[in-house]
């Protein structure tokens, strides 16, 4: 969503489908009722702390149903979940959760997720082997969790960074897909030019589809069982 109601920094500058973005995001978000449930997969808003994200929260909390965060990498006020939820509450902010090291189970189906990220040794810009690994380990926690707490429903995987793109393939966190048996993968990150790169189909069994707002009209995608 990349809001930004109390901080300048609006995604109106890049132009294109994102002209008025946060006007087609309510547009969009006008289709939510009190059963539905939301997940957000990364960089909802511009904000650096909870408190400079406080506005873009209270909007977002003003739709029914209830709404589901998974840290992206422009989520620099994410914290730990505790202070998180203690934040929540203080601000009378209901129905709000996080995918973070755990499984939610909505309507029968497990969801499962996780930031990722993406390494590769023979690339030197190709990011934080420590923090790649830091994620395959929060991925494969809650895969495990699904297993362990609901053993009969379908697994959703929801993930920051794209596990596929164009040919390239993470394989550490793929491979756990496949492993747990995922039914469906979705992602974000990946905006403008990039989105011809992102794979949407099925591979090994999972299915995948990009989610990012600019990729599917800013309206929240119906997840069907």
């Amino acid at each position: 969503m990349h809001l930004s109601e109390s901080v300048n920094k609006p995604m109106d500058i890049f132009g294109g489908a994102w002209d008025n973005y946060r006007e087609k995001l309510l547009k969009g978000l006008a289709c939510l009722s009190e059963e539905d449930t939301l997940v957000i997969a990364g960089d909802f808003s511009w904000g650096m702390s909870l408190r400079e994200a406080l506005a873009d929260f209270k909007l977002l909390n003003t739709f029914p149903g209830k709404k589901i965060f998974l840290k992206g990498n422009h989520d620099y006020w994410w914290d730990t979940v505790s202070k998180m939820n203690r934040f929540f509450a203080e601000n009378q902010l209901e129905n709000l959760s996080f995918l973070h090291n755990n499984t939610i189970c909505c309507e029968g189906i497990a969801l499962c997720g996780t930031r990722g990220w993406f390494f590769d040794p023979s690339d030197e810009t190709a990011g934080d082997e420590k923090v790649f690994k830091r994620e395959v380990m929060r991925l494969e926690a809650s895969l495990k969790e699904a297993g362990k707490l609901y053993p009969d429903s379908e697994i959703y995987c929801f993930l920051h960074y794209p596990p596929v793109f164009m040919r390239t393939e993470v394989e550490p966190i793929t491979g756990l897909l496949k492993q747990y048996g995922v039914a469906r993968c979705y992602y974000g990150h990946l905006h403008g030019d990039s989105l011809r790169g992102a794979f949407n189909g099925t591979r090994d069994g999972v299915i995948y589809q990009n989610i990012s707002a600019d990729n599917v009209g800013f309206r929240p995608v119906l997840l069907k069982p």
